[in-house]
């Protein structure tokens, strides 16, 4: 519930689990919006351009006080952190600048090192937290948001957190008070904490529900999220995959609109159970991590009959309009979707398993069809071993394909595999390639996929420039991004070709814009996050 950042006692923070609990223990800052959020959970500070101001500007605050991080539409903070200068000093550098040093967010590791660590609503996604669909009706203004969090801050600290409200003509009972040492007097007794029943979240999302689903009903609901999640998102090539990643990121997307999915409202109660009972029955194959002490996918039976007579539901697939808003306020359009594949490629190792099956060795594959196609192989050649359905006996022809130049001399070959092992083994033989689709523009390339670039510098003068490369990649034109950075920015920008790379440019821009240009290729052109690296050699 709080941490301690050096052990001596003078920095103690409230961890997100206990603002989950208490969401208005601290004040907090307001994201402008919830893609802002990549961001702060990507490890970055939160800086003052991406905070939304309120209309009657900024509460008051000192430097180094503690302040938490919210996002529109979504009660519970995503992260804590010390403010880094005080209002006056903000307001004098016209709100440039870091605004707050995070030293705690959502999916860091010490979110991550708690057992049974969950996501406290379904905003939360695995690399963005959006509002609350159970409170998307919920309008948070700026003066209700700023006045409960400092009523209920005050509150906290005289002893316990009470229902209720304080005139607001009081401008010293709204004055921001040194919670640094006062939080260090709650940190020996936290289980004394009462709650206010206007603030719990779980019961404003009950709320929201069109009625309260029994114990059977969210089994019934979790088991289905759960089909759809296998038949849709979850792949194969994936796995293994933390039981965490597949709630936030698979399962939770997959409820009906409107409806909260709580696996604590289940006859199971917590997600770990869950998933071991999907794994007895069957269905799926899992594994206690006691280094993370959480239960991980292994893989998915497609062969159960709860799996095969399961029919998914069509869906809208999500494009990149989460910043829909904004885009339009500025007038921009998102450039033609990017799709990036992976597909693979036979080599020498596995022709002989495709020419057995008549596959053709010439095309390309993806991982599902490529593991289908070695299946089915073990299906053509009776290779399943009788006593144990899960084992696969190895002959000639399928042992070299898996094996043949990878044991060491005077070792022996394997005789057997187990069929969790059989697909990823198959697609490590294979030339690994990349679909990139952009419009109606496609390339293939071989190998793991290129990042993005992006490093800012200092020049000669003390001056910043922004350099942008490997965008062929992504089938994007460098003299087109100039000419649209030039604008955006209100800079000028040139293009250059790498030394030594022909063909290969890359996009130079006057001044630090590293963050709003990684956000920019993301929202725009659709990159996704884990292909943009980003290096700001101007921080000491």
């Amino acid at each position: 519930m709080i941490f301690d950042i050096d052990g001596r006692g003078t920095e103690i923070f409230p961890t997100v689990y206990a603002l989950w609990t208490v969401p208005e223990l601290l004040p907090a800052f307001l994201l402008k919006g919830g893609e802002v959020s990549r961001f702060v959970i990507g490890g970055a500070d939160l800086m003052f351009p991406g905070i939304s101001i309120p209309p009657e500007g900024l509460s008051s605050f000192s430097a180094g006080q503690l302040w938490a991080v919210k996002v529109p539409g979504n009660p519970a903070p995503i992260a804590v952190g010390t403010t880094t200068m005080s209002s006056s000093e903000a307001l004098k550098a016209g709100l440039r600048g870091k605004a707050l040093r995070i030293t705690h967010y959502y999916r860091d590791l010490l979110w991550e090192s708690v057992e049974g660590h969950y996501v406290p609503n379904a905003g939360f996604l695995e690399d963005v937290v959006l509002e609350d669909p159970a409170l998307s009706s919920v309008s948070l203004t700026s003066d209700s948001y700023e006045s409960s969090s400092n009523e209920l801050h005050n509150d906290f600290y005289n002893g316990e957190v009470v229902n209720q409200v304080i005139d607001s003509e009081k401008d010293d009972v709204l004055a921001p008070i040194d919670i640094k040492n006062e939080i260090s007097a709650i940190a020996s007794d936290m289980s004394g904490l009462k709650v206010a029943d206007n603030i719990s979240t779980e019961e404003a999302n009950e709320e929201k529900d069109q009625h309260t689903l029994s114990s059977e009903e969210m089994d019934d609901l979790l088991d289905k999220c759960l089909l759809q999640a296998l038949h849709t998102t979850v792949n194969d090539k994936d796995l293994p995959m933390p039981g965490s990643t597949l709630w936030s990121g698979h399962v939770l997307p997959c409820r009906p609109p409107g409806i909260t999915l709580d696996v604590k409202k289940s006859s199971h109660k917590k997600l770990a159970k869950w998933l071991q009972s999907k794994s007895s029955a069957g269905l799926i194959s899992t594994k206690d991590d006691k280094h993370k002490k959480e239960v991980v996918l292994l893989a998915v039976n497609r062969n159960h009959p709860d799996y095969k007579s399961f029919r998914p539901e069509r869906r809208r697939p999500e494009t990149i309009d989460q910043n829909k808003d904004s885009a339009t306020n500025e007038g921009r359009q998102p450039k033609s979707q990017l799709e990036v594949v992976e597909i693979y490629k036979p080599s020498t190792h596995v022709n002989p398993i495709f020419i057995s099956v008549g596959a053709d060795i010439g095309k390309f594959f993806s991982a599902s069809e490529a593991t289908d196609l070695v299946f089915r192989y073990v299906e053509n050649q009776n290779l399943v071993k009788p006593t144990d359905k899960a084992v696969v006996v190895l002959d000639a022809i399928l042992c070299d394909a898996l094996y043949k130049g990878t044991v060491k001399k005077g070792s022996s070959y394997p005789t057997t595999i187990h069929k969790k092992d059989l697909g990823a083994t198959f697609l490590s033989r294979m030339q690994i390639h990349h679909r990139v689709t952009r419009g109606y523009e496609s390339s293939v390339r071989k190998g793991a996929l290129k990042t993005v670039q992006i490093m800012t510098e200092r020049r000669q003068g003390n001056k910043k420039v922004t350099r942008v490369s490997g965008l062929e990649s992504f089938l994007m034109d460098a003299e087109a991004l100039a000419s649209e950075l030039q604008k955006k920015f209100a800079c000028s920008t040139s293009v250059a070709e790498l030394p030594g790379k022909k063909g290969q440019n890359e996009v130079l821009v006057q001044g630090g814009v590293i963050e709003d240009l990684a956000k920019h290729l993301m929202e725009q052109y659709g990159i996704p996050k884990r292909y943009i690296e980003v290096l700001d050699k101007t921080k000491k």
